[in-house]
């Protein structure tokens, strides 16, 4: 670990750094288990390029996710921006898992239909965010449809596009999906609570063997956007999604819109790794068009 960033975490956590272990971090940060002089242990990201203020993004994610009290998530200890005393971190409570308990799937489904009823004030968020490292424009709209359009999709299309990743036939794909978003999403349910990167990876089991989430990308969104992402790559077994409609049933034409908010999350990943994402993002847009 840098020694500038064990200075930095020693004087916010009020104790020095004993040990620290690296861990997966996923594909964006560099993430190590810390234990800390006075025993305690600690979860800290970091990342050499943070962009600005993405950390403290982060802990306000967490924190409006936790707000509702329907699925754990870890405690924000502190973060910093990269300054002249050492990099920008994230450093949280330490999540140790366990096995998953027998009602693990149903914890989840009913959890994260609490927290999709716990509404925010409007479509979007009174600051902008990240997914990954990628900037997220949350300025509120007046419906979904245009917010996911202006917002989400077609500001996303620009950046893959700016990155050479993006095809004719994405572009053109796209805006034409943009240009029909009434054909599938006809009237707005209020804006949910969204986790707003529901995949796998962020799906942790805690301590006791319950779900736990991790890495939010928030927003005030569709709820069926969280639940399209959580089946683009697998990861959630059908007894979530029961649970979930028990808890709170899902328009009935939900299926018709899985490919649409699954297109979201596809073209950030174009915009991230290119390759294979972009022929994915193709065959999306071919089902809806």
């Amino acid at each position: 670990m840098n020694p500038q960033l064990r200075k930095k975490l020693a004087a916010a956590l009020g104790s020095t750094v004993a040990h620290a272990q690296q861990v997966s971090g996923g594909d964006i940060n560099d993430a190590f288990d810390v234990k800390l002089h006075d025993g305690r242990r600690v979860l800290v990201k970091t990342h050499a390029r943070a962009p600005a203020r993405m950390y403290a993004c982060e802990a306000a994610g967490l924190q409006l996710l936790g707000e509702p009290g329907s699925l754990r998530v870890p405690a924000v200890l502190a973060h910093s921006e990269a300054d002249a005393t050492g990099p920008a971190y994230l450093a949280l409570e330490l999540i140790e898992a366990r096995v998953r308990r027998a009602d693990f799937d149903e914890t989840l489904g009913r959890g994260l239909a609490a927290l999709h009823r716990a509404l925010l004030p409007s479509f979007g968020l009174d600051h902008d965010n990240y997914i990954a490292i990628l900037p997220q424009d949350n300025a509120p709209c007046a419906s979904f449809r245009e917010f996911y359009a202006q917002r989400r999709l077609l500001p996303m299309l620009k950046l893959a596009t700016d990155r050479g990743r993006a095809t004719g036939a994405l572009r053109g794909g796209v805006e034409r999906v943009c240009a029909r978003l009434a054909t599938w999403i006809a009237n707005d349910e209020p804006p949910s609570r969204l986790h707003g990167d529901l995949w796998g990876g962020n799906l942790l089991v805690d301590d006791q063997g319950a779900p736990c989430l991790i890495d939010p990308a928030v927003y005030g969104g569709a709820r069926e956007l969280d639940l399209a992402m959580m089946r683009l790559f697998g990861g959630f077994s059908e007894r979530v999604f029961s649970a979930y409609d028990e808890a709170y049933p899902l328009a009935t034409d939900h299926e018709e819109r899985v490919a649409l908010y699954q297109l979201y999350p596809v073209l950030v990943h174009v915009s991230l790794f290119g390759g294979g994402y972009v022929a994915q993002a193709e065959r999306l847009l071919r089902s809806l068009i």
